[in-house]
């Protein structure tokens, strides 16, 4: 099926700005984020002719939803209309979520953080397997509308582009993870573009 797709990550958050992981817990938008979530909208307001054409995607933790929320108010559309997936959300963090990452380094000195999948190390955490299928499912998803917007996170989103455009192991977990850009999936290739 050919579909084009519109992948925004939230926008900064009190855990981003203290430099926590979050994983499936939530923190709300800092001013900074609300600012991230309000440009994207306004960008795409710019790029799509007819807003109300395209289904919007998100995930259901809370930062995804202030952004996706404020994504509808700049396109004109009712928040009403927003379809809240389960499978677009964050990876879990098992053990480590809230965890201050520079604490997270003090108690385990093993940890490299030039490692990009070193997120994987986390005790009851998701696995690579479990995120690549729910990427993979959502993709596959017949039912899912031909042209979509999709509030996300960071490390879901990265893993949604690798299955996407069939990256590699490492290709997926180096991708850069923008809170003031988005990116376009259609025919095969991804644009990042600029807020």
């Amino acid at each position: 099926m050919s579909r084009t797709l519109y992948l925004l990550r939230h926008g900064q958050t009190r855990y981003n700005a203290e430099l926590r992981l979050q994983g499936r817990c939530n923190s709300d938008l800092t001013v900074r984020g609300e600012a991230q979530a309000l440009a994207m909208g306004a960008r795409l307001a710019e790029l799509l002719a007819e807003p109300a054409s395209w289904t919007l995607y998100a995930s259901p933790l809370g930062r995804a939803r202030q952004t996706a929320e404020r994504v509808c108010q700049q396109l004109g559309l009712d928040k009403e209309r927003i379809v809240w997936d389960e499978r677009l959300v964050e990876l879990g963090m098992g053990e480590w979520e809230s965890r201050r990452v520079p604490e997270l380094l003090a108690a385990h000195p093993e940890l490299d953080l030039e490692e990009p999948d070193w997120y994987l190390q986390a005790p009851n955490g998701e696995s690579f397997q479990s995120i690549q299928r729910r990427a993979q499912a959502w993709l596959q998803d017949e039912g899912i509308a031909k042209q979509a917007i999709v509030v996300s996170h960071g490390l879901f989103g990265a893993m949604l582009r690798g299955a996407y455009a069939d990256l590699d192991y490492l290709t997926t977990w180096t991708q850069e993870l923008p809170q003031d850009a988005f990116f376009k999936l259609s025919g095969g290739r991804i644009e990042r573009i600029s807020c």
